[in-house]
């Protein structure tokens, strides 16, 4: 059985989430979001759930020492025993240093998208305040009414974080935060499938095509 771990990084609105599935769906491996295992773990009610739902609670962020044992818990789980894609993690040089010393990574997938592209998707998105479901309001999935939610007849709303300005300076948050994990990882000699021009309507199974090609391509399957 051959293991499979890849970590994926892209600037809020690259799709990061939706690719990280389908490449776990395509290797038969599992997804650690940071976000999603934290409320895991919180759910689970254990000792370590309890001193990561102190942080959520507080606001505060989770330390590295915390976050790396979390993972550790993760990664000994039967479903990661085939592979991990990484979505959210490592955050910091420190992470990385943490995870090379839990398991080894195949690839780094980084989604390479233009900044206009970002704004213009992101800045776009409604959601709905009754069930959540997302949309845009140019773009797939559209929904029949701007303001009402297709499923529930909620009332779509946008995102504080999804306005212009606050997309752009997250954007130069996401710069500042991944550029030196990326310089870290290219030292080390890791394999790096980019995927570049993707565009504000580029479909998803194109764009997943291209990333399927990069992986054979560097030869990790």
């Amino acid at each position: 059985m051959t293991l499979l771990n890849f970590i994926i990084f892209g600037p809020p609105g690259a799709g990061k989430g939706t690719y990280a599935t389908k490449i776990a769906d395509k290797f038969n491996i599992a997804v650690i979001a940071t976000g999603d295992i934290f409320r895991a773990e919180v759910r689970s009610g254990s000792a370590l759930g309890k001193k990561v739902g102190g942080y959520l609670q507080s606001g505060r962020l989770v330390p590295d020492e915390v976050v790396n044992e979390v993972l550790k818990n993760w990664l000994n789980k039967p479903e990661s025993r085939r592979g991990v894609v990484f979505d959210g993690y490592p955050r910091t040089v420190e992470q990385a240093k943490a995870l090379d010393k839990m398991t080894k990574i195949d690839a780094i997938i980084n989604l390479n998208v233009p900044e206009w592209v970002v704004v213009e998707r992101l800045s776009n998105r409604r959601i709905c305040r009754s069930c959540g479901a997302i949309y845009n309001i140019k773009y797939s999935p559209k929904p029949k009414a701007e303001s009402k939610c297709d499923k529930c007849g909620g009332e779509l709303y946008q995102r504080e974080d999804d306005k212009p300005e606050v997309i752009r300076e997250r954007l130069r948050v996401y710069e500042k935060q991944t550029q030196p994990l990326i310089e870290y990882y290219r030292r080390k000699k890791a394999k790096f499938v980019t995927i570049g021009n993707i565009q504000v309507d580029s479909p998803i199974e194109m764009v997943f095509q291209r990333i399927l090609n990069g992986l054979e391509k560097a030869k990790v399957y």
